[in-house]
């Protein structure tokens, strides 16, 4: 995804996960430093990161938008 490419809460997302495609959706995006998905997050308004949930698992995750491909 290209730098300056925004989510919102709902888009349909894939990533790499373990070797493998996943598949969820964005669930908020970060713009300050805060915990989410049992970790530190470092988001900032210019460097946002997003939360996603996985459609096969449930669990939630945190990725910078440059590891995340809006689906179609």
């Amino acid at each position: 995804m290209g730098k300056g490419k925004r989510l919102r809460k709902g888009d349909r997302v894939s990533w790499r996960s373990h070797g493998s495609e996943a598949h969820g959706e964005v669930e908020r995006e970060i713009t300050e430093r805060t915990e989410a998905a049992g970790r530190t997050v470092a988001a900032s308004p210019d460097e946002p990161q997003y939360e996603v949930r996985s459609e096969k698992s449930g669990g939630r995750a945190v990725h910078k938008p440059g590891a995340l491909e809006k689906d179609d």
